[in-house]
C-alpha cells in the first residue's frame, strides 16, 4: 500500500487549494501519509508513491503551474499511481453530471496512465485577480459552485484504491 501521497495544486485565486485540502484530508483518514503543495513549489515527487494533481480551469486551459508540473515532473509521474481534477465551472453542472478533462489534461493523463479524473465546480467570489475574474464576478456570474461532499466522495475512491485504512469513529 502506497503510505506517502502528494496532492499538488494550480490555483490563481485560492479555492483549487481548498479542494486540495478537502482530498489531502480524506486520504490522511484513510491512513496515509498526505502533503499537499502549490505545484511550482515541488522540487520532486521522488519521495511519493502516489500524486494527485489538479488545477483550476481558465479559458478552457489549466492554470499554468498545473500544467507545467505535469510537464517538468512527467517521466516521475508515469511510474507512479496518479489521479487529476479539475475546478472550474462556474455553474452546478459538475455536480449534475460528469465533464470530462480539459484536452491538455486528457492527453496528459493518456500519456501518464493516470488512474482517473474529476471536475469539481469552480468558484470565483469578490476580490478575485485578474480583468476577466472581476468581470465575471461584478456581473453577477461568479459564487461557490464547489461541492465537498462530491470532492470527498472522490477521495475515498482514491483511498481505497491505495489500500488506505479508514479511521474507526
Amino acid at each position: 500500500m502506497p503510505s506517502s501521497v502528494l496532492v499538488a495544486y494550480g490555483t490563481t485565486n485560492g479555492s483549487t487549494a481548498q479542494i486540495a485540502e478537502a482530498i489531502a484530508e480524506v486520504l490522511r483518514k484513510d491512513g496515509l501519509t498526505v502533503d499537499v503543495l502549490p505545484a511550482q513549489s515541488v522540487a520532486s515527487v521522488a519521495s511519493y508513491e502516489a500524486v494527485v494533481v489538479g488545477g483550476g480551469v481558465y479559458a478552457g486551459r489549466w492554470q499554468k503551474h498545473a500544467r507545467r508540473f505535469v510537464r517538468h515532473h512527467g517521466r516521475a509521474l508515469a511510474g507512479r499511481p496518479l489521479w487529476m481534477f479539475s475546478s472550474g465551472p462556474l455553474d452546478a453542472s459538475a455536480s449534475e453530471r460528469d465533464i470530462p478533462p480539459v484536452p491538455g489534461v486528457k492527453k496528459a493523463m493518456a500519456r501518464l496512465d493516470a488512474r482517473g479524473h474529476a471536475t469539481f465546480g469552480g468558484c470565483l467570489e469578490e476580490g478575485a485577480k485578474g480583468f476577466i475574474a472581476r468581470k465575471i464576478v461584478t456581473s453577477g456570474k461568479g459564487g461557490d459552485f464547489r461541492d465537498f461532499e462530491q470532492i470527498e466522495a472522490w477521495a475515498v475512491r482514491i483511498g481505497a484504491e491505495l489500500g488506505g485504512e479508514p479511521e474507526k469513529s
